[in-house]
């Protein structure tokens, strides 16, 4: 019979996220860690668009009367995705990143986390250099003039005002540092959850309900703490906020450890200098996780190097620093929809993404 675990291995690297293989293997130990054989198999056989479990059955040939029910258990514990489709729920093959990983903080132990981070050392720069990026910046409010216009997008006010319903759950990434024995010093509560459906989150686990006005709460503790605020890679349908650092995040220690330069989609912004305001007291410069900041006798920016997070911005006593918009050329936009950049990586990858669904 053939190897689930390998099957499924395999269908997890055609989507576009990727889940690239490694010379040793541990990839087949992280879905060994997260899913029984019976599992594997059934996931391994998913399409990216969701099917119900009748449709399921009928394309693979399972005469099965708990399919439903194994599916409903798989969705329960992060496994594959769910949601309503004409005929009542369906399921489809969720990415290993960012989706089956993520969800699976509330199981995550020691074990998962040496794994993890085998994997990570291994294959994870393959995921991060291909583009467009995974995540994109969008900047701490403060730090951008209240006159300038912003789009919803690039907004985090503007996202979480968006949602139906919100939510918080601990970092995954600083928890996985925590267990191998390198934790920092961030905050671990700040992992944000959204959804276009009022009381999503009401009745789980892992992620505690949250009104707008505890939502915005977070953003601001998070962007008080020095975190960078990221989200997925489309301007639409975007379902949580992660407030990132470079010595546990996932994407952005593909900066810090891994030496890619473009881990993440910068923001449309870029900071700026009022020299007559700098006291050169260099606080800003430690506040900088990307290395954009020096100093001569006033502070000095490397435009190519900055995000446009702005978290220096509220690291500076005097006001002396203010992000503005990139020059029009310098803009990259994000792509409009999920469903488009995921269309853009598998182009970039030579994958067939019409044969995903």
């Amino acid at each position: 019979m053939p190897d689930p675990y390998l099957q499924l291995a395999k269908q997890l690297d055609e989507l576009p996220n990727g889940f690239p293989p490694t010379e040793n293997g541990v990839e087949l130990r992280l879905l060994e860690k997260l899913f029984s054989p019976e599992e594997a198999s059934l996931a391994a056989g998913l399409h990216l668009g969701l099917e119900t479990p009748e449709q399921i059955g009928e394309r693979l040939g399972l005469d099965d009367p708990e399919l439903r029910n194994k599916f409903k258990s798989m969705a329960r514990k992060g496994l594959i995705a769910t949601g309503r489709v004409a005929g009542g729920l369906g399921y489809g093959l969720l990415p290993f990143v960012v989706g089956i990983y993520e969800m699976q903080v509330g199981r995550l132990d020691e074990e998962l986390a040496k794994i993890f981070e085998d994997y990570y050392l291994q294959a994870f720069g393959k995921i991060l250099q291909v583009q467009p990026a995974v995540h994109r910046i969008i900047p701490v409010m403060e730090s951008v003039r209240i006159d300038m216009e912003i789009h919803p997008y690039e907004s985090a006010a503007s996202i979480i005002d968006s949602a139906a319903a919100w939510g918080v759950l601990d970092c995954i990434c600083r928890k996985q540092k925590a267990l191998i024995g390198d934790p920092c010093e961030h905050p671990v509560d700040v992992c944000m959850a959204l959804s276009a459906r009022p009381g999503a989150f009401d009745n789980t686990t892992v992620v505690k309900a949250q009104t707008r006005v505890e939502a915005l709460d977070t953003l601001q503790r998070a962007a008080q703490a020095g975190l960078v605020h990221s989200v997925s890679n489309s301007q639409s349908g975007v379902t949580y906020i992660c407030n990132c650092c470079t010595c546990s995040c996932g994407i952005l220690r593909g900066l810090a450890d891994l030496g890619i330069a473009n881990v993440v989609a910068r923001s449309a912004f870029v900071n700026t200098l009022d020299e007559s305001r700098c006291i050169a007291c260099e606080d800003c410069i430690p506040a900088c996780q990307f290395g954009a900041l020096s100093m001569n006798t006033v502070v000095m920016i490397n435009g190519m190097r900055c995000v446009g997070c702005g978290v220096c911005v509220l690291a500076c006593p005097e006001g002396a620093l203010r992000l503005e918009r990139r020059p029009i050329p310098e803009v990259m936009l994000p792509p409009a929809t999920e469903r488009d950049w995921q269309r853009q990586r598998a182009a970039a990858r030579g994958i067939d993404f019409e044969k995903l669904l």
